[in-house]
């Protein structure tokens, strides 16, 4: 019998260690519904009251995720103060840290990984950096690269994070990435996000990820370049016949060979190179 059977067939007494701590199986509670709508005093009433915290509903949405996703953070912190589970996962594996990270809430970020949240939790879909890309939140990425999460992560669906500022067309959260050391050229089924740059015909985000290394000739497993999806005599296309004609130059070729042999993170690196600070902004893209 599979343990949701059990949770529903079993008396309240035996239900505990049968479950363990991540609560009960159910549909949406009250407590959901507080933590969602920000309802902080409703909230503290039922915590008060003795209700689980971590109860979860058919989905393993947990209170917290509710709070997070919505950006309630008083509502995140008296559920963490009660002992909500900081790294619960919902149906689709992501924690309360991916649901604060895609509502763009700095304050329940820090809330999070203050109270022990994994800002690199083991998943197969996206992280919470890849949730913040996705949503176009550049102050969440920023913060989020400065803690430690995994550049290069690798979502199943989408690839890297870089690839999801770019397919959204999020020119800031692309730059933050970039600017930390993120793999220009990394590829999810041999597709860059310069191809995904070219598929949204975005020619400013083009012109940077060539500056930072961007390989115009890189195929994909159709065999595409990136110029092959842009329309033919478009902005974006006389972008990058331009780029596969006229090769870049040794100081620019220069500078991206250097920041990758600094690898990530390369700004603190930089400042300390013995090399006059015109180069030092030159190289940082300053």
């Amino acid at each position: 019998m599979e343990i949701s059977a059990i949770a529903v067939t079993a008396p309240a007494a035996l239900r505990g260690p049968i479950i363990g701590d991540i609560g009960n199986w159910a549909d949406r509670t009250p407590v959901h519904d507080a933590s969602r709508n920000g309802q902080a005093l409703q909230l503290k009433e039922l915590i008060d009251s003795g209700i689980c915290v971590n109860l979860v509903t058919v989905d393993s949405i947990t209170p917290l995720h509710e709070a997070c996703l919505n950006g309630h953070t008083h509502c995140v912190q008296l559920l963490l103060a009660a002992g909500a589970q900081v790294d619960a996962r919902n149906i689709d594996g992501s924690t309360p840290l991916c649901d604060a990270s895609a509502a763009g809430s700095l304050q329940c970020i820090k809330l999070l990984l203050d109270n022990g949240a994994k800002v690199n939790p083991p998943l197969f879909t996206a992280s919470p950096l890849h949730e913040a890309c996705m949503s176009g939140k550049s102050e969440c990425v920023k913060f989020l690269i400065d803690v430690g999460a995994n550049l290069e992560a690798h979502d199943c669906h989408f690839g890297t994070p870089l690839h999801v500022a770019c397919a959204r067309e999020h020119i800031d959260c692309a730059k933050a990435l970039l600017s930390a050391g993120a793999s220009v050229n990394a590829a999810k089924l041999h597709e860059t996000a310069l191809h995904h740059a070219a598929k949204v015909k975005n020619k400013d985000l083009i012109e940077m990820l060539v500056d930072f290394g961007g390989n115009v000739y890189a195929r994909d497993n159709r065999g595409k370049k990136p110029s092959d999806y842009s329309w033919p005599n478009s902005p974006t296309a006389k972008c990058l016949e331009y780029y596969e004609k006229m090769p870049r130059n040794l100081s620019q070729l220069c500078r991206v060979s250097l920041r990758k042999a600094l690898g990530q993170r390369p700004v603190q690196k930089i400042s300390k190179l013995n090399i006059p600070p015109r180069l030092i902004g030159y190289v940082s893209y300053d």
